[in-house]
This record gives C-alpha cells, structure tokens and sequence, in this order.
C-alpha cells in the first residue's frame, strides 16, 4: 500500500486501465454479454462523473481484486492514509495491504476540505467508512445475483463473498466488478469540504467487529524518505519547464516604480514578469533565475514603514480598535455583578508573538498550462482550494485546473505553499511555458503567512470562603483569518493581493476550550486590523491548531495562578471545576502515569542554580481531550529549559491506528516545545527581520525530550474525533505552570527564551 501515485504519470483513467473501471448497473446479473458491452464502453472512453454523489468517486475495486480508495483529503506527515486504508479494508473486509489511498489529486477524488482542523479521519474518514460500508452492500446484492442467494445468506473473507452454509459456493470483488465502475448513487449533503457526506444504504460495522480497526498497522512511507526513493514537489519536472523566482520589498507595501529589464539581459533566457506589484523573473535554468532575481535593477516605491518596532507589538494590541468582539459558547450568570461584590480579585495578562509556519524548506510549485488546460503541481495541504484559486486567478473554469498534491516541505495551516502555487500561475501564463517556482529561505520564514499575534486578559473573583464566584476571559489580537485558510481566492493570496484585487480580510480569533463550571462565567475574543492590509509579511492566518497554543497558554496558566493563589494543588483545583465526565478522566489518567504528588506549587525544597518542576494542562478540541503533565529542568544561571518529559493522556473517541496516534502525538508535543521555547517573528518599522534558521530557531534536536508517555484512552463506542491538532493545545501551559513551580516566578509571555527567562528569574 502506498501513500500516492507518482504525480506525473498517475490518472484516474491510467489506474482504471489496469483495474478500476467502468459504469455497471448494480444488481443485475453480470453475464458476458454485459461485459463485452463495457469493454466497449470503455474503448469510448465512458466514466461516471467526478461528483460527491457518486460511489464511484471513492471506491474502485481493481481487476486484480485491489482496492483504490479516493481521497479528497491528504496526509500532513500523522500517517493518515494508513488508518483511512484501515476504515476502508474494515468496511470491504479485504485485506489492509490491498487497499490503496489515493490522496489530493483533484483529478481523482472530490473536494473533502484537504487537510483541515484535524477533520482527517473525523470528517474525511467518516465518509470514507460509509463508501466502503456501501460498496460491500452493493458488492454482496450482485454475489446474492449470481450465486442465486439473498444477501443475508451471504459473507464476505477476504474480498470473496461465499455463502454462508458453504463456503465453497462464491464469487470475489473481482469477478463481480473487477476492472467496472459502480453506479450507485449517494445521499450526498450537498456540502463541500470538510463537511461534506455522502451516505448510502448500508450501515457501518459495529465496533465490536472490528479486526482491522484499532491495530497498530506501521505506515510504509518511512523508508521510502530516509533513502531518498520518494518524491517531493520540489523534484516535479515537466518538458520544456522554466525556472521563476519572486522578488519582494526591503520596505512591506513599496510596489515596483520602475524596473529596468536590461539588467538582467546577460543572463541567458531571463525575462521579467512584472504586474502592478507583482515582480518575477523567470529563466531556463534554476541558477540563472536565482541570478536574474538578485541581478534584476527595481526602484520601488516610496513606501511609509507600516510596522511598529516588534519590541512595542503588545502595546499596540493593547491600544488598538477592536474590529469585531464576539462571546464564545454560552455566557452564564451576571460577571460583571459578580466582580463587584468579590473580596479579592486575581487578574493576568498574557502574551504570544506572531510565529512562522517554518516549514523545513520553502515553498515550491509548478505550473503548466497546455491546450487551454492548467495543471498544478503544488505541496498544499488543499489542493482542491488550490484549483480554485488558479481558477480565479487565471480567470477560466475550475473545470479546466488540475491540481496534485505532491509531498511539500510541511505545513501546518495555510503556509506559503498557496502563494507560490498561484505565483506560478501568472507566471506560466505570461510566459507561455511551464514554469516551476521555488522561493527561498528568507521569503519562506519572512513572507509566509503567520500566526497572529496577541494578548488574554483573564481575571477571577474570590468570595471571602475562598471559593471562585466569577470567571472572565478575553483574547484580543490580529485575526487568524485576515488571509483565508486556503488558497481559494486571490484576495487571500500574495498574487492577487500585490495584482490589486479587492481585499476581503476576514475575523476570527477563539475561546479556551474546556468544561470549567463556574456561576459566573464570560469567555470572549476581539480582533484588530491588519498592521498592513495588502502584501504584507505579517498578514495573519492558521498556523497549526490556530490560535489555541497561545489561547490556552494563557487560559491554562490563568487557571494554575488561581490554584496557587488559593494554596490548592493544581490538579485538585480542576478537578473542583471541571464538568465534563471525559475531561475528568484524561486529567486523572494523566496525573496517574505521570505519579503525581497532590501539593500546592510552587516547590519550596529547591535551591541553587539548577531547579525542576512540573506543570499540568488540559483542554477540549473539536470532541478531543487532552491532558498534558510536563516535567522541566531550568538553569537559573544559563536561562535554558530543558522540557524534559511529558506525559499526555489522549481522548479522541474510537482508535483507528494506535501506533499513528502516538506518532502524531509526538510530533505536537516536540513542535509545541519549539513554539514555546524558540519561536517568535521580529521586526523592524520596514520588514519582518528574522528569516532563516539563525534569527527564527526552532527547538534543537539535542533539545527535546527524554521522554513522551502517552496514554491513550479509547472509547469504540465513540465516533472518532481529530488527533491531528489537539495535544500541541497545552503543551505551553504546562511548561509555564512547570516553570513557576519550579521557580516561583510566572513568565506570562511566550517564548520562554533564555534571555526571557533569565530576566524573568532576576
């Protein structure tokens, strides 16, 4: 089973041609006759239409008796494709190794919503299970047909229906429709994305039979990368494929004014592509175009410095005018009464810069546009958006675009893998070639999209038994949706943007996430304009689990604060306050694998330079829990944390793979590290100033942790909810909460840097 098809050469029709096939009314006896009829339907080139209603769109049962399953989704590095080919061998019963997932090609499959909101195998997989559940319905009405049994009669081992009372009277997949479509129509929701559902007739297995579902099935993409045998979308070559590359201002906002082409003319085949603020060079070889970018004579316009010193960001938050203000969830009783009759009031603030996605390498797309068609080439986690964008950009149907997803470098939200598919578009046509476009480091880190940037202000009332009477909390910050969570439009792309198309920034921020119960409670979030409303480096968007690392950074170190103000053991003051039954049990399944000793923090036994502490954080995300314990070794002299061990205890419903779970753990918690510790865009009044690895680190492999105890909390009753987000929520809070019980000092503003940390300490 393989993770996708090589990207130049795979077609839905080429991988019919060997087995996944033709249209066949189901039902109906499948004789020679009928066969040789679609054979003939087949030289004419006859499909099913590419539509969410259709069975055919997600299932194919190859001639060979494989499956290919069809997905509109794709696979960010968790090793989603092994637990989607799981649901679906669950459902056909065929074996897991016969199953092939065929991801983000929108040639292939139909628009899930690409990889979003850890809806993979919540949302994505959930229609994937019910394709499945009713290929086999359909699948054993054709057996019952041709064996002369009812369907009830009938199993299915292995991809061979067989009646039951004896086995030897049956038929296989492949024989039934082997190397044919079906033509089964859905009960589609008339939704696209990640919404989207398209249920037939047949239920889903009960859990209780699963034996597939729930193993922990390794993925097979591993070695394939350590030894260089796959390809990533820096590696697409098409014939007769251009070089281009982007230029950018040393002032945010300056466009072009004058360009002056003959400067490049020493280098062999470089041409300019300049439109409104759109500048490119483009060449035959990749180095020239490099050459033609740094060689290339631009005077631009005189633009005012937009940006506030990054050392004044937080005043700025604090002073802006708030574009939009929305109460999350349900307010409940009177806050504002309650604040007036409390005897003591705590109150904090907290901070979190913009951050960068940093993705391993920059961005890279290629683009061709050949007989009126467009194909693009792109490590976007939403190719299907993607289509749409070159679509709108261009100015042709969708139906025109193809976009495949090939491996990118990362991402993790709406990075700048978007850009510079749409980058390459414009170039393309105005050039009249395919045209691959790869940015470099300092435009990768400096112009990608960012996490905004904000502040939380969160305060408790106290009555005079100690008890919490009121809860308030507010985020206020730039919106994570000032640039779109994909690439869809050109409003939310830096083409259309720089082409001066009309700008639709969005707002959207978030609350905590969590089952607190308190009489009087508000949770709130306010958005604030761009610092730079067209082209900027700091245009805000998702960045992996947007906004909740710094919402409950913020709301979870609050919580920690009212502990310790009461003298509680941290644990213990949750527990007083937490409602939901599943969040009670991750936080406790935590503190037991982690033996933790009920105690108020923070230590009182530790002196010298070298202290340690621990520090707990839960939250919800989208049917998820997730509780985190992390223990931390801090030098007072050097300033360093060393976030030693984590403990997580996991809720997300059903199980579908053990082993992805825990690995897609990891990586959230090892990433949630780095944005606690390193991670943190600067700037001048011009431009963003950290760009490379040197002035934007990222945690250090001999950094992380020793140790990440998972446990997992299964509940196949449970529909499965996402994995994908969910554990990188608290890992800020519990180092901050480590920190303090390690030091007695609360650092309130992310990241914990050692400069940060030793002027904290002093």
């Amino acid at each position: 089973m393989t993770r996708m098809e090589k990207a130049a050469s795979f077609s839905r029709r080429s991988l019919l041609k060997t087995g996944g096939a033709l249209v066949v009314s189901i039902g109906m006896p499948i004789g020679l006759d009928t066969v040789l009829e679609i054979g003939a339907a087949f030289a004419q080139g006859t499909k099913p239409p590419l539509t969410p209603d259709q069975l055919s769109s997600y299932i194919a049962v190859n001639a060979d008796g494989t499956v290919s399953a069809f997905f509109g989704k794709m696979d960010m590095g968790q090793g989603l494709f092994v637990a989607i080919g799981q649901m679906v061998a669950e459902e056909l019963d065929v074996p897991f190794k016969s199953v092939t997932v065929i991801m983000g090609d929108t040639a292939s499959s139909v628009n899930q919503g690409g990889a979003s909101g850890s809806t993979g195998v919540q949302m994505g997989g959930k229609q994937m299970r019910v394709a499945a559940a009713e290929a086999r319905r359909v699948l054993i009405e054709m057996a019952g047909e041709q064996l002369h049994l009812s369907p009830d009669a009938l199993a299915v081992t292995d991809g061979v229906v067989h009646a039951k009372a004896d086995p030897a009277k049956k038929v296989s997949y492949a024989k039934l429709i082997g190397g044919r479509y079906f033509n089964v129509q859905l009960d589609w929701n008339k939704q696209i994305g990640n919404t989207l559902y398209a249920p037939g007739k047949a239920k889903p297995k009960d859990p209780k039979d699963h034996t597939i579902v729930g193993k922990p099935i390794a993925r097979s993409d591993i070695a394939p990368k350590v030894y260089a045998q796959e390809d990533f979308c820096t590696d697409v070559k098409v014939p007769g494929m251009v070089h281009g590359r982007m230029l950018r201002p040393a002032v945010a906002g300056a466009i072009p004014g004058k360009v002056d082409e003959s400067s490049i003319a020493g280098i062999p085949g470089a041409r300019v592509v300049w439109e409104k603020g759109f500048l490119g060079v483009v060449a035959d070889r990749e180095w020239d175009a490099v050459r033609a970018a740094q060689k290339l004579k631009v005077e631009w316009s005189d633009a005012k410095p937009p940006f506030p010193n990054w050392t004044a960001l937080y005043d700025h938050i604090r002073k802006a005018p708030v574009r939009k203000r929305e109460i999350g969830g349900k307010e409940s009783g009177n806050v504002d009464d309650a604040f007036k009759t409390a005897t003591r009031v705590i109150e904090a603030e907290y901070e979190w810069p913009f951050q960068s996605h940093a993705c391993m390498g920059p961005a890279c797309a290629t683009v061709e546009i050949k007989d009126s068609n467009v194909t693009c080439w792109t490590g976007s986690q939403k190719p299907h958006f993607v289509r749409n964008g070159i679509a709108l950009t261009l100015g042709i149907p969708a139906e025109r675009v193809r976009a495949i997803w090939v491996v990118g470098p990362g991402s993790y939200g709406r990075s700048d893998a978007d850009d510079a598919a749409m980058d390459a578009a414009v170039l393309a046509r105005a050039v009249g070639k395919p045209v691959r476009v790869e940015y470099t480091r300092e435009q990768a880190t400096g112009w990608d999209p960012k996490g905004p940037a904000s502040i939380h202000r969160a305060r408790a009332a106290i009555d005079a038994a100690g008890h919490v009477t009121a809860y308030e909390f507010t985020s206020k910050g730039f919106s994570r949706i000032d640039v779109n969570t994909n690439g869809g439009a050109p409003w939310d792309t830096l083409a259309g943007q720089l082409r001066d198309v009309e700008l639709k920034s969005g707002d959207g921020f978030g609350v905590p996430a969590e089952s607190y119960e308190f009489a009087n409670k508000r949770l709130a979030w306010e958005t604030i304009p761009p610092l730079l409303d067209r082209g900027s480096p700091l245009r805000s968007a998702h960045l992996r689990d947007p906004v909740g690392p710094q919402v409950h950074f913020a709301s979870e170190s609050f919580i920690d604060e009212v502990a310790a103000a009461l003298n509680l053991d941290p644990i213990e003051f949750r527990l007083r306050h937490v409602r939901d039954a599943r969040d009670i049990a991750v936080i406790k399944a935590a503190a037991e694998k982690a033996a933790w000793q009920t105690r108020p923090s923070p230590r009182r036994d530790q002196t010298g330079n070298k202290v340690s502490g621990r520090g707990i954080a839960y939250s919800q995300r989208n049917g998820t829990r997730c509780a985190i314990v992390a223990e931390v070794d801090i030098d007072r002299a050097s300033g360093k944390i060393w976030a030693r061990k984590f403990t997580i205890a996991h809720d997300c419903g059903q199980i579908i793979n053990p082993d992805g779970l825990r690995h897609t753990i990891e990586g959230n918690i090892v990433q949630g590290v780095s944005r606690t510790l390193w991670e943190e865009v600067k700037f001048d009044e011009k431009n963003v100033t950290t760009i490379d690895w040197m002035t934007y680190p990222i945690l250090d492999i001999t950094e992380t942790p020793q140790t990440i105890d998972i446990v997992l909390i299964n509940h196949p009753e449970i529909a499965p909810s996402g994995a994908g987000e969910p554990s990188i929520r608290p890992v800020a809070a519990a180092i901050a909460n480590a920190i303090f019980d390690a030091t007695g000092v609360r650092i309130r503003r992310v990241p914990f840097s050692p400069d940060r940390v030793k002027q904290s300490l002093s």
